[in-house]
């Protein structure tokens, strides 16, 4: 790796980290950069993943103040996450790197009209929010078990999932949402971090292979992302951020589909 190469993967760890604590969409930054300088596919994602981790973890203390009162809500649901990443993980880890490949070009096309469509997605939360639903229901566990199988699978624009889902299940503010998003983020990243850190230490999976260096320089850039981004992200300008994703969404897409 040269200088540049990873200095460019350390810029996409600070926006990934800012990114994720606003919004939730980081990894279509820092993913489609470790592809761009040369990592396979699926030792990308895996290293992402683990170098995301202290990023979400800073996002996450950034809302203390918007956690107070969630604990009991919090750990209902991060059961659902933490189930649900163990899965999307093992897919990961057990599925062909060709399928990987195609069903990740599908994801990140997913994510990226998920937010075009944050707004919208947004207005649908703000209707939703007249009505109350205290405890979330069954419903928002399994949508949430869902959102943590994507995850642990790949995990772009999760954030975006779950804001929705929380926000259309929760009367609650929109900033304690999101912090509560946060907490089932991290929670989702770390438990797949976990597993492809065991893996690839066992040698359970042939597909396990971490990039530590790009990890180290992921995780250093995501700290001071995920901190910067729980102070100021609410001021950055929302299309422009929204706009840059989509563009780098799409290379990642031309790069994993003719290479």
């Amino acid at each position: 790796m040269t200088p540049w190469e990873a200095a460019a993967i350390f810029a996409a760890g600070v926006g990934a980290g800012g990114i994720n604590a606003v919004v939730g969409s980081g990894s279509l930054i820092t993913f489609p950069t470790m592809v761009a300088v040369g990592l396979p596919p699926i030792v990308a994602n895996v290293s992402n993943n683990i170098g995301l981790v202290p990023g979400s973890l800073t996002g996450a203390l950034g809302y203390r103040a918007e956690l107070k009162g969630q604990r009991a809500r919090l750990v209902r649901l991060g059961l659902g996450s933490l189930l649900g990443s163990l899965i999307g993980g093992v897919l990961l880890l057990s599925l062909p790197e060709r399928t990987f490949t195609v069903v990740v070009s599908v994801l990140i096309g997913l994510a990226c009209l998920l937010v075009l469509l944050q707004p919208k997605l947004s207005a649908w939360v703000s209707a939703w929010r007249e009505h109350d639903h205290p405890h979330g229901g069954p419903w928002l566990w399994l949508g949430v078990f869902a959102a943590g199988i994507y995850g642990g699978y790949f995990g772009a624009a999760q954030g975006v999932l779950l804001i929705g889902l929380l926000g259309i299940f929760l009367a609650d503010d929109l900033q304690r949402v999101n912090a509560a998003k946060n907490v089932l983020s991290l929670l989702v990243n770390t438990i797949a971090a976990v597993l492809f850190i065991l893996a690839d230490a066992l040698d359970l999976f042939a597909a396990a292979e971490v990039d530590w260096t790009a990890v180290l320089l992921v995780a250093a850039g995501a700290t001071i992302g995920g901190f910067l981004g729980a102070k100021v992200g609410r001021k950055l300008p929302a299309p422009v951020l929204r706009g840059f994703i989509v563009c780098v969404g799409v290379a990642a897409i031309v790069k994993l589909v003719y290479g």
